[in-house]
């Protein structure tokens, strides 16, 4: 029976056993299902069973190429090592002291818990903390991020500090849940870092999950005109029904930037949200703002790039890097959903059960029937039939 020193449980409620089913990382792309002790929340943490997981793209970095995961110091292979990191779920039981947070309820989870301490997490900026993966093994003091500096989600329980909760309205799916996090990393992209206020000119460029939330936290917020680029019709309609004013095609339109003004009276936008990593994304994002606009950088590229840094500052443009949320930003993503300011389910397309992660992935990586979100569930039953064993 699961009942570690200190820690809190209702094995009638929410029977907990002693191991439980997780995947586990071999060779770059080579996954493989086992068994690993159930993990044990300490003080400030909750042991949470996960029901549902999105895959992100980094997901899938971290998988098959390593970086940005960072798992004793090196890259994530061969090293029992489970990734995954979007995902919800419900508290099963309590660290020493914790009692923010009861038993049976259901929140999504931020992956970032920052060592508290450094000068970045002492501003919020939690996702910078300059103690990113230094700490592996030992959590007591300094940074965890689930799923890239320790074991992730692709599992069926996972503890997390109390800062990276978010309680969730019963009336949210499970898939629903799993978005909460990435329509906060949108938010803390348009408000904390870009200070958007309403009325405010926006192009997001790229209708992956985070451009196309992008869109309906920018639109939410009041942006005017809203201007969504890509090169899928499929999902340009999607940002359509999330807010976007404007939707452009890049490969149906010669001159993006000309368009992109002459959709906004004939003048650059206020702020541009770059997320397509393409090529040229930065540069054209660059000409797309009017002077002394805003730029944030959302996505991966893989491929340095060339960037007009003349033109940078001849118009006193500034840029921001973003990863992930900060400064509590999901919770206020969270109210929005609960409010039905927009209805993140757009992107979600497909689920698998956990069982099938290779396949989900598979969707994932390779957009099988045009995949944005893919969600893994867990099929809790026989971990609660075990438990009660």
């Amino acid at each position: 029976m699961y009942a570690p020193a200190g820690v809190k449980t209702n094995h009638n409620a929410f029977p907990i056993p002693d191991t439980m089913k997780a995947w586990i990382l071999g060779d770059p792309g080579e996954l493989s299902i086992g068994q690993k002790p159930t993990p044990v929340p300490k003080k400030a943490e909750v042991l949470v069973r996960i029901d549902a997981v999105a895959i992100c793209a980094t997901d899938l970095d971290n998988i098959y190429h390593g970086p940005p995961a960072m798992i004793e110091g090196g890259l994530p292979f061969n090293k029992n090592w489970t990734p995954g990191h979007e995902y919800m779920g419900t508290v099963v039981a309590l660290g020493p002291g914790v009692d923010e947070y009861k038993i049976g309820q259901r929140i999504s989870v931020e992956i970032h818990a920052g060592c508290g301490q450094c000068k970045r997490c002492r501003e919020g900026m939690y996702t910078s903390c300059h103690n990113y993966g230094l700490n592996y093994g030992d959590v007591d003091k300094g940074h965890r991020a689930n799923g890239f500096t320790t074991d992730g989600g692709f599992c069926e329980y996972q503890v997390n500090n109390i800062n990276t909760l978010v309680a969730i309205s019963d009336e949210m799916t499970d898939e629903e849940g799993t978005l909460v996090v990435t329509a906060g990393t949108a938010m803390y992209a348009l408000t904390e870092l870009g200070g958007l206020v309403a009325g405010e000119s926006v192009v997001v460029t790229g209708p992956g999950p985070i451009g196309l939330l992008a869109v309906a936290v920018a639109k939410s917020l009041g942006a005017q005109p809203v201007i969504l680029t890509g090169t899928r019709d499929n999902r340009l309609d999607i940002g359509t029904k999330l807010g976007a004013d404007h939707v452009i095609n890049v490969r149906k339109t010669p001159d993006v930037v000309a368009e992109v003004k002459k959709m906004n009276g004939g003048k650059g936008v206020d702020y541009v949200v770059e997320c397509s990593a393409a090529p040229n994304a930065v540069n054209e994002a660059l000409y797309m703002v009017n002077r002394g606009g805003k730029v944030c950088l959302a996505a991966f590229p893989h491929d340095k790039a060339l960037v007009d840094i003349a033109h940078i500052v001849r118009n006193n443009i500034y840029i921001y890097g973003i990863r992930g949320e900060g400064k509590s930003a999901t919770h206020r993503a969270e109210a929005y959903m609960r409010q039905k300011r927009f209805d993140a389910t757009l992107i979600h397309t497909h689920t698998f059960p956990l069982d099938d992660l290779k396949e989900a992935l598979r969707y994932a990586k390779d957009r099988v029937d045009d995949a944005i979100k893919v969600v893994v569930k867990a099929d809790m039953s026989n971990a609660a039939k075990q438990a009660a064993e």
